[in-house]
Parts: C-alpha cells; sequence; structure tokens
C-alpha cells in the first residue's frame, strides 16, 4: 500500500509541474522580428544550445548575422539550421569551431572569420560550464578556463579590432547570479571574475565607444541544467517559483547591444526571478 501511494504521490506532482509549466510559458514573449542590430555582426560563444542559441536567435530576427562558436562542429550546424528555420532568414549564421580552453588558436580563428564576414560588431560571452564536484584539478581547470580564460582573452582580440577599425561595439558577457554569492565553486569563482571582467572591460573601453556590460541570469531552462522548453520549469528556489527561460535572456542581449542600451555602462542586470535580490539564500542548481 505504501508503494501504491508514493507511486500515486508521484504522478500528481508530476502533473502538477505539468500544469504549471503549461500556465508558465504562455506568458513567455519573444521579440517580434526588427531592426535593431540590423547591418552588424555578432560573435557568439556557446551559441549551439541554450541561452547562447536564443540570442543568436533573437539577433538574426533583429537583423544581425551571426556567428556561433563551440566544440562539436555537427551541433554547431544543427543550431545553424535551427535558427535560420525559425527566423525564415537565410545566409545569416555562420559556425565556428572553437573550444574556449584553448586560446592559442584564437587570433588565427578570429582573423580567419574577419575575413570572411568583414567585422565583428558585438562579442557575446556566453561559453560556459558548470563542472564536476570541483575537488579534482582538472574540473577546476576546466570550469574556470571556459566560463573565464576564454572570454578574458577572446575580450581582448575582439576589443582590439573593434579599436583599430573604430567600431562602437558591444562586449556582453552572460555572467551569473552565483557572482553575489559565497564562492564555494569552481563555478562561483569563475562568475565573480566574469563580473569582475565586466567592470574592467567596461571601464577600460568606454573612452573607444565600445559598450560593455553583462547579464546574470539565475538558474535557466536550458541544457546545462538538464531542462529545455519541452520539461517542466518550477523552482522552489525562486522567488518566482520558476526557472528563467532562454528567451528571457535573450531579450535582454538585444537592448543591451542595441543602441537602446547605449547608456548603460559597466552593469549587470540580474534576470534571476529575485533570487540573490531580493533573497540572498544560496541556491542548489539540482532541481
Amino acid at each position: 500500500m505504501k508503494a501504491l501511494l508514493r507511486l500515486l504521490h508521484k504522478q500528481i506532482l508530476s502533473l502538477t509541474r505539468s500544469i504549471s509549466f503549461k500556465k508558465v510559458t504562455a506568458n513567455i514573449i519573444c521579440l517580434s522580428p526588427n531592426r535593431y542590430l540590423e547591418n552588424k555582426v555578432a560573435l557568439i560563444t556557446g551559441g549551439s544550445s541554450g541561452i547562447g542559441l536564443s540570442i543568436a536567435t533573437a539577433f538574426v530576427n533583429s537583423g544581425a548575422y551571426v556567428v556561433i562558436t563551440g566544440r562539436n562542429k555537427s551541433k554547431l550546424e544543427e543550431a545553424q539550421n535551427r535558427i535560420e528555420s525559425i527566423t525564415a532568414k537565410k545566409n545569416r549564421v555562420a559556425i565556428l569551431p572553437l573550444d574556449s580552453c584553448h586560446v592559442d588558436g584564437f587570433k588565427n580563428k578570429v582573423k580567419n572569420v574577419i575575413d570572411e564576414v568583414g567585422k565583428i560588431d558585438i562579442l557575446v560571452n556566453n561559453a560556459g560550464v558548470i563542472g564536476g564536484s570541483g575537488t579534482k584539478e582538472s574540473e577546476y581547470d576546466n570550469v574556470l578556463d571556459t566560463n573565464l580564460k576564454g572570454a578574458y582573452f577572446l575580450s581582448r582580440i575582439i576589443a582590439q579590432h573593434m579599436i583599430d577599425n573604430h567600431i562602437k561595439g558591444n562586449i556582453l558577457n552572460i555572467c551569473s547570479s552565483s557572482s553575489i554569492r559565497p564562492a564555494n565553486t569552481p563555478y562561483a569563482l569563475s562568475k565573480w571574475g566574469m563580473r569582475g571582467l565586466t567592470l574592467g572591460l567596461a571601464k577600460t573601453l568606454c573612452k573607444y565607444g565600445i559598450t560593455v556590460n553583462g547579464i546574470a541570469p539565475g538558474p535557466t531552462a536550458t541544457p546545462m541544467l538538464g531542462r529545455d522548453s519541452a520539461d517542466r520549469i518550477d523552482n522552489r528556489f525562486s522567488p518566482i517559483g520558476r526557472l528563467a527561460m532562454p528567451e528571457e535572456i535573450a531579450n535582454m542581449a538585444v537592448f543591451l547591444t542595441s543602441d537602446l542600451g547605449r547608456t548603460i555602462v559597466g552593469d549587470i542586470i540580474y534576470m534571476t526571478g529575485g533570487a540573490g535580490i531580493i533573497t540572498f539564500d544560496d541556491i542548489s542548481y539540482e532541481l
């Protein structure tokens, strides 16, 4: 009997989560096609899934040409096809296989892609991993290299390109609400670094007309957390009771990298549903 009751409880809980998901997603609004980023070229790291894919899609819908990076070429090609299918726009997406941990090849790869597309107006440092327990040196290195070192060196290369070519561009860093909590994991440490990098780049580059900002999502429905738009998105750790959706992050990314956001400099927009803003409780990413 107890086993039957436990099974029934799980089924009811699953149904409740499904109903909650349907109600929440009905309120997600994506930007309509617009011209906010017309004639802009954007390089988006980690663009084959999750937040990066949603940003790339929103950018194309806003008139931009995008270059998406990732470690897996076949996944990049799938993402390329998906963006073109969603936006109904052809020849607006290029792919660049790139491992954010291996900075030695950045200069040549960036040069090659600039030769192909002409310029880079926008850099979105989105590539990131959560990592394991953080007890192994290899795990620590993978997280810090992917999340912080790659963004640091790529930003320097792209910023120099913008300065040399008098491009009043944008650098947008995907940070995290973890950067305002005690950093007891490699992931949190890397996001504290991204927060500092955003401030430092903004102060250094604003005199060249280069605008640098960050977006700090809370837990978001992405493959990184084992979630997507087909899964439940309730989240007991969030004051609004749900995960953020990558499309919501993408909407803000368009705003911050367009002329609409030119007076926002060195800021980090916390899209956390209140977690970390009105409550500073530690959040478990194991939902």
